[in-house]
């Protein structure tokens, strides 16, 4: 039934496996899947509508960004790294992160300023009453950094390793403080605003270290969830875009 589905008009196999990987890698980033949680292709196929061919590339792309593992005989799973990764990977992460704010002390334009002010103010609403939404916020805030430095080399990379990151966070992390992402993402706002590059530096240095210090060293036990209820909300949201986006060409 899936294979039929994948060849009605207007769905073509790229756009719906554009969708998936889409979908599967916000839930990845909101912690509605977790470390560890298992990816069967029929699963997720049906929930999208989407033969396992599909589903497999888009796993496959997550797997080549480091968030989904790809396990032979054993089917695919969100990744699990190590408490042994933690440190390269945030050492990995401060390098980009101060090479990023050293480009943009002093050159944002006003509407940049005005984007990530509207983006931190997006973080405020979701404090406390979105908790996904604010966890995934807070990553993609440090991924509008690097997309106005204008380096796609630098986008690339730094968005692997916040998200590698954000699934250590999830394994080993205190629960989540949007409070504090929110006030000290202003703080970095402010001194990239000043064009002073050694102070934006100093403030990324200390947030990122506040975010690591809030790591714990045991694991979190993983919950047994349903994948199909996990990513009902994200079909939708796909589904809808996937609307939006035919009526766009349309006209």
């Amino acid at each position: 039934m899936a294979k039929d589905t994948d060849k009605k008009p207007g769905k073509r196999p790229g756009d719906r496996a554009e969708a998936i990987y889409r979908a599967l890698r916000h839930a990845i980033i909101e912690q509605a899947l977790e470390p560890g949680a298992k990816l069967p292709e029929d699963a997720i196929g049906e929930r999208f509508g989407a033969s396992r061919t599909i589903v497999r590339h888009a796993l496959g792309r997550l797997a080549a960004e480091g968030l989904v593992e790809l396990r032979r005989n054993r089917g695919a799973a969100v990744a699990t790294p190590g408490w042994d990764q933690a440190g390269d990977l945030f050492d990995i992460r401060l390098g980009l992160e101060r090479l990023v704010v050293t480009r943009l002390a002093g050159r944002l334009t006003a509407a940049q300023i005005a984007t990530l002010e509207a983006h931190v103010a997006e973080e405020e609403v979701s404090r406390g009453t979105d908790e996904r939404r604010s966890i995934r916020l807070a990553t993609e805030f440090h991924v509008v950094l690097a997309e106005m430095t204008g380096s796609e080399i630098l986008v690339r990379y730094l968005s692997e390793v916040a998200l590698r990151c954000g699934l250590i966070l999830a394994l080993y992390a205190r629960p989540h403080s949007s409070e504090c992402a929110v006030s000290e993402h202003r703080e970095v706002i402010a001194a990239l605003a000043a064009g002073d590059a050694a102070a934006a530096i100093a403030v990324m240095d200390r947030h990122l270290g506040a975010v690591m210090n809030r790591a714990l060293i045991v694991p979190r036990p993983a919950k047994e969830r349903d994948i199909g209820a996990i990513l009902a909300p994200y079909a939708d949201e796909a589904g809808g875009a996937a609307k939006r986006a035919k009526v766009s060409r349309k006209r």
